[in-house]
């Protein structure tokens, strides 16, 4: 088989070269020498947070803003429970159609049992349907699909306007690119930390609310983990004075050693520069589509613009589920989304430009030679 060329690292991204020894050496020498004792001498109890600022750097954030744990899903309801109850007067949240379904599904857990009207607009639509009714607006920095990517500074700007809260959702953009959310002057965000950020498999999310507002949110989901002293085991919640009240159960330490591990690798880097050497791989992947694989039948999916693009790009085909499949048994991994796309990721952190140049190749050879006509590949898998 050929060398493998990973091209999904927009979906899980691949493990440091070195996780494997330290893992085990932290179950060795904290988990099994320190059994409960490590919550203490190891200091996982403060994982959260301590990763919370190594993140907020990535996110433009400020220390004392940012908490790790749980997953995404959680991590919105948490955050769309405390915009709503940051604006208790107003009943409409306005978000946009083509949004990751977990993040409709958590908006409309909460906002259909409480009376509040959900507004689903087209993206392009999205500023124009914020009014002065609105109490909270739910946007997603880079689309899922498209990789379309949106501007946090303008909406966040128009929702303020109106006298709205913003919630962001930064799962496609957080490790690819450079993020400036105190300076936006951005509400609330959350996301990911196994794409770009190469946390793992189920890898904890993270929320961030800015500092402004810690003192007076109330999150739906309290827990012990965020009460003001949690060992007090007391049945009335106090909540934390900090990002520590974003917090409900346990932390999962296990997967926050991997994040910790995972984050070593963006110590020193510029994210600015990070972000021009993704826009050079998509640029060159693009510009090599249009050259190469036009003839085959693909079009871009993905805006064409460099500022309204993500770190990903997406090529509809109307064959494109055989199509993934045959170039992931040739070594070139990148996903299949519904309807009719072919998503490859460009993490910007450990990909070259001979990386493409060499996807583009092989993606050729598997049209010229029609090899994704193969009846195996059409069998469709659980995970796509």
């Amino acid at each position: 088989m050929n060398r493998r060329i990973y091209l999904d690292g927009n979906s899980l991204g691949p493990p440091p070269h070195d996780l494997a020894d330290r893992l085990a050496s932290f179950v060795r020498d904290e988990w099994d020498a320190e059994l409960i004792g490590g919550w203490n001498a190891k200091g996982w109890w403060e994982l959260p947070l301590q990763l919370g600022d190594r993140v907020g750097r990535l996110l433009g954030a400020a220390p004392g803003q940012v908490a790790v744990a749980d997953n995404t899903t959680l991590m919105l309801y948490r955050a769309v429970g405390v915009a709503l109850g940051l604006r208790p007067f107003r009943r409409r949240l306005v978000t946009h159609t083509g949004n990751f379904p977990t993040d409709r599904h958590a908006i409309d857990a909460l906002c259909e049992p409480a009376g509040i009207d959900v507004v689903a607009v087209r993206s392009d639509e999205l500023i124009d349907a914020i009014d002065e009714s609105t109490a909270v607006v739910v946007a997603t920095h880079v689309d899922f699909r498209s990789a379309e990517r949106f501007d946090i500074g303008e909406i966040t700007a128009a929702a303020h306007d109106a006298g709205a809260v913003v919630v962001w959702d930064l799962s496609h953009s957080v490790g690819a690119m450079e993020l400036s959310l105190d300076a936006d002057d951005v509400d609330l965000a959350v996301g990911c930390t196994y794409k770009y950020l190469n946390g793992g498999p189920g890898a904890p999310a993270f929320i961030y609310v800015a500092a402004r507002h810690l003192s007076e949110v109330r999150q739906p989901l309290p827990g012990w983990v965020g009460h003001a002293d949690p060992f007090s085991m007391d049945e009335q919640h106090r909540p934390a004075d900090n990002i520590r009240k974003m917090l409900s159960g346990t932390p999962p330490v296990l997967g926050l050693a991997s994040l910790s591990i995972a984050l070593d690798a963006f110590d020193g880097v510029s994210m600015s520069e990070l972000r021009a050497h993704s826009l050079a791989l998509t640029d060159r992947f693009i510009d090599l589509v249009d050259r190469r694989l036009a003839t085959y039948g693909f079009v871009v999916a993905t805006p064409l613009d460099a500022y309204r693009r993500g770190s990903h790009v997406s090529l509809a085909h109307q064959h494109a589920y055989p199509i993934v499949q045959a170039l992931v048994a040739d070594g070139v991994v990148g996903d299949f989304r519904e309807p009719n796309l072919c998503r490859f990721g460009f993490a910007p952190l450990w990909l070259t430009l001979a990386d493409v140049d060499e996807a583009v190749e092989r993606i050729a050879a598997v049209m010229e030679h029609e090899s994704w006509r193969d009846p195996r590949f059409s069998a469709r898998s659980p995970i796509t």
